[in-house]
């Protein structure tokens, strides 16, 4: 079992900055991708930023040029630095991570981000 503990959401006006982290812990040994996803009100939930234990990543194309990700994996702890914070990116930002040998996702609980206008 892997358990992941995000920390970082919160209130900020549009156009601030906020970073998530998330730690993740237990059997982490084939933890390969860690990433976010978040979920707005009445939407699904959908991809933010994902990054491999090499360092490759994806965004969606809504936060490129304005969210980063990073990872330490020494910590087994990812990050989101999110820049230019808009309304829209209001949502329930979730912590996810994938272990390679056995085809698992797991989720953490998910932190609040709310932009206001």
């Amino acid at each position: 079992q892997v358990q992941l503990v995000e920390s970082g959401g919160g209130l900020v006006q549009a156009g601030g900055s906020l970073t998530l982290s998330c730690a993740a812990s237990g059997s982490i040994f084939y933890i390969n991708v860690m990433g976010w996803y978040r979920q707005a009100p009445g939407k699904q939930r959908e991809l933010v930023a994902r990054i491999t234990r090499s360092g490759s990543t994806n965004s969606a194309d809504s936060v490129k040029g304005r969210f980063t990700i990073s990872r330490d994996n020494a910590k087994s702890t990812v990050y989101l630095q999110m820049t230019g914070l808009k309304p829209e990116d209001t949502a329930v930002y979730y912590c996810y991570a994938k272990d390679v040998s056995l085809d698992m996702d797991y989720w953490g609980k998910g932190t609040l981000v709310t932009v206001s206008s």
